[in-house]
């Protein structure tokens, strides 16, 4: 199967983000292949990764084949490398990401099968979810179990902590003492803070602190896991490729690993992150991982039994850019049956 044509998009957003967090600044790739089959991919970096894909990534790529696997890593390998002197992370990575999906959606396709059973057959039948948005009750009314809230140092200290305490202990009441209740604090906090909130939620058994400092602080981090456990400390979201992770590792500066894979690299890169991570003892939890890119790499088995769902990006289903992505119902996701990753791009949106 040879490749035939690359595009990458940036969508129309019905809603254009004030900041890129909106809608992760995504762009969607298409790969054509001399079969008729058409693989679909999801990567970040916006304008930039768009121009990335099609004024780079495509001329190395039409005329190339690939038929398992192995030969996507292949690709893989010659798009890092030729991307070396701008690339090694950020947009370049996030728009080999996009790719990277596109070809394991068409392998799918062509072979009649689902990625996740290309990754060896699905492990779960199901998924469990958390819930990430500051809605905590809805949340616990959809029937989830496990939810976490964004806490940002924006403020009076006093304040931000008072914010903070009053969320934990609301949702404490609210999902009961099984629940698994987490903070992300994109990367807003310092040490000191992060120490003060370990020691005032005790009584709230938080699960773990999230994106705690800035993604190079790497001995920060690991200087402030050892000082707030059994609080755990994890992050990764923005750490691009396992080479990133490798750096974490020697460190040991987070207790879980948490990378996008629409970001990191795609799944390609994701498996190797993965590996790398059960070498070290590290548990994976995809950042948004109960999209379906990271609910295809879950159920086959691949990390911990926990996919992030992004509760605003389900909530606009009359502008839902990728069409049969599965639903997080009562707490849980489970895959469709569609061949590759199951979904179509809603054209509308492109």
């Amino acid at each position: 199967m040879k490749i035939s044509d690359v595009q990458a998009i940036y969508p129309r957003y019905n809603h254009p983000a004030k900041t890129w967090r909106t809608h992760f600044w995504q762009i969607v790739v298409r790969v054509e292949t001399d079969v008729g089959v058409v693989g679909w991919g999801y990567g970040g970096g916006g304008v930039g990764s768009v121009e990335v894909v099609n004024r780079h990534f495509r001329e190395l790529l039409v005329g190339q084949s690939f038929n398992c696997a192995e030969e996507i890593a292949t690709l893989w390998d010659a798009l890092y490398r030729a991307c070396l002197p701008y690339g090694r992370g950020g947009i370049a990575i996030m728009a080999l990401s996009g790719v990277d999906l596109a070809l394991w959606d068409a392998l799918g396709k062509a072979e009649g099968k689902r990625v996740c059973d290309l990754l060896g057959g699905q492990r779960r039948a199901k998924v469990r979810a958390y819930a990430t948005g500051q809605d905590a009750e809805r949340y616990r009314d959809l029937g989830f179990d496990a939810h976490k809230s964004t806490q940002l140092r924006d403020g009076e200290r006093a304040e931000d902590m008072e914010q903070l305490l009053s969320w934990a202990e609301r949702a404490r009441t609210l999902f009961g003492p099984q629940a698994l209740l987490m903070v992300d604090a994109y990367m807003s906090w310092e040490a000191d803070y992060a120490e003060e909130v370990a020691q005032a939620v005790t009584p709230y058994d938080l699960f773990w602190i999230e994106d705690v400092l800035q993604p190079d602080h790497i001995e920060g981090a690991s200087a402030l896991r050892k000082r707030v456990q059994p609080l755990k400390v994890v992050g990764g979201e923005h750490e691009f490729t396992v080479h990133a992770f490798k750096h974490i590792a020697r460190a040991q500066a987070l207790d879980m690993w948490q990378p996008d894979i629409t970001w990191c690299g795609g799944l390609t890169e994701a498996l190797r992150i993965a590996r790398l991570a059960d070498a070290e003892g590290i548990p994976v939890c995809p950042h948004r991982g109960g999209e379906v890119w990271g609910a295809h790499f879950l159920a086959a088995g691949y990390g911990e039994d926990l996919a992030e769902c992004h509760m605003g990006n389900f909530a606009v289903k009359q502008h839902a850019l990728w069409l049969g992505e599965p639903q997080p119902i009562e707490g849980f996701i489970e895959l469709a049956e569609g061949l590759g990753f199951g979904v179509e791009v809603n054209e509308a949106m492109l």
